[in-house]
């Protein structure tokens, strides 16, 4: 009999893999909790932690509201079905294995039609405008792409987003269609998301108003930003996103705890 020996970063890959897939899960019902998925529509992609050649996709006809931990597919970057079951949906894979393998500091991709990010996406003007605290902690993020070319049915599409969004931006607004939000972990992403529909939800409402928007001050936003970018306190050694989706799971554990499954 032969003995196979496992080193402790086999053993710590199959934790973060597994990590991986509840928080991938998680984001999925999360979703549909805040509002933001589509019917059956829309992706949530996370990069195969420990592989440079693959991502996390759950099969095609699966609610939101279904999803668990071990349904996900693996899915390569050319496309090919590599581990579990089910059909892989086309503009899913032609818009995120290239993110996934062109800017691979965005482990985690989420493309939504959430409503208010996706109503300023189809304006003529979607910027996020510098009108309170929430809208300025985004400013540094947002990437635009004035160009809607039709459903996303080639990589050729998803390798263009990439090269607008880059590593540098995390936020893309996309022409007459809706958002791509990006992290290095689902945490980080999904409370980008969150945060933004909130941005662009209270953006609207005041524009609606038609009453004049008040713009703060060009160094008032130059100061804040400096204030989120060094000095944003980590409590517990912890960012605050990671505190905010760990709170997010407590409430799933308590009403729908077979996400994790």
């Amino acid at each position: 009999m032969t003995l196979v020996a496992f080193r402790n970063d086999d053993l710590d890959s199959e934790t973060a893999r597994q990590q991986a897939r509840v928080d991938l899960a998680a984001a999925h019902r999360l979703a549909v909790e805040h509002g933001f998925h589509e019917g059956i529509f829309n992706h949530l992609t996370l990069a195969v932690p420990g592989r440079d050649d693959r991502y996390y996709q759950i099969p095609f006809g699966l609610h939101w509201s279904e999803v668990t931990a071990s349904c996900f597919m693996e899915v390569g970057y050319d496309g090919r079905l590599l581990a579990g079951e089910g059909e892989v949906e086309q503009s899913a894979f032609c818009i995120h294995a290239p993110i996934h393998r062109l800017v691979p500091e965005h482990a985690c991709v989420l493309h939504t039609h959430m409503p208010y990010a996706s109503a300023l996406a189809r304006l003529e003007e979607p910027e996020i405008q510098a009108i309170g605290q929430t809208e300025i902690g985004f400013l540094d993020k947002v990437a635009y792409d004035h160009e809607y070319t039709g459903p996303a049915l080639d990589p050729a599409e998803g390798e263009r987003l990439a090269g607008v969004i880059g590593p540098d931006k995390k936020v893309l607004f996309m022409a007459n269609h809706g958002v791509l939000v990006c992290g290095t972990t689902v945490a980080e992403a999904y409370d980008l998301l969150y945060y933004l529909e909130r941005a662009c939800q209270v953006q609207l409402y005041a524009m609606w108003t038609g009453r004049k928007l008040r713009q703060v001050k060009p160094e008032i936003v130059t100061h804040t930003l400096q204030q989120y970018q060094q000095v944003w306190p980590h409590y517990g050694n912890k960012p605050t996103w990671q505190h905010h989706f760990d709170a997010l799971k407590r409430i799933l554990d308590r009403r729908e705890p077979d996400y994790a499954d």
